[in-house]
C-alpha cells in the first residue's frame, strides 16, 4: 500500500466507498463520477501503478472477477451492453496512478462515446509491428 494513494486507501477501507464486492485481493466500488448508472471500478488492494506493473496471477484473478461482476451488473441493472475500460498513462486518460478497471454498463441512448476514427495500415506495416511486438514477448 502507498500512503499517498487514494485508491490504496479506498481499497483497504480507510476511505469509505459504495462497495459492491470485496475479497482479500480486490474491492469493487461504484464510481463517484459515473459515466452511466452502475459504473463500477475494480481496484486491487495491492498497489500497482498500471498494467505494466501488474503480475499475471493478479491479472487472471481480476478478469475472472470482472466477468462475475459484469454478469451481476447485467442482471441487476438490465443494461444493454458493457464497456470494460482500463487506462495507462496520462495520455490514455489515467488520472489515478493505481491500476483499476472500469466496468461501464451501457444503455440505449446513454450518450457515452468510447470510439475512435480507424486509421489505415498496409500489410508491410502490420508485419513490421507484429514482428516487433512478438520479439518482446
Amino acid at each position: 500500500m502507498k500512503d499517498d494513494c487514494i485508491f490504496c486507501k479506498i481499497a483497504t477501507g480507510k476511505i469509505p466507498s459504495a462497495t459492491v464486492y470485496e475479497d482479500s485481493h480486490f474491492r469493487v466500488i461504484l464510481d463517484i463520477n459515473p459515466a452511466t448508472k452502475g459504473h463500477c471500478l475494480i481496484i486491487p488492494k495491492e498497489h500497482f501503478d498500471n498494467i505494466y506493473d501488474l503480475d499475471g496471477e493478479t491479472a487472471g484473478k481480476l478478469f475472472s472477477l470482472a466477468t462475475c461482476i459484469a454478469r451481476a451488473m447485467r442482471d441487476a441493472l438490465g443494461c444493454d451492453g458493457m464497456n470494460i475500460v482500463q487506462n495507462n498513462g496520462e495520455i490514455a486518460g489515467q488520472t489515478v496512478l493505481h491500476f483499476h478497471l472500469h466496468l461501464i454498463p451501457r444503455y440505449e441512448g446513454d450518450g457515452v462515446q468510447l470510439t475512435w476514427k480507424p486509421n489505415e495500415s498496409n500489410e508491410e506495416e502490420l508485419e513490421e509491428i507484429r514482428k516487433a511486438i512478438r520479439k518482446e514477448i
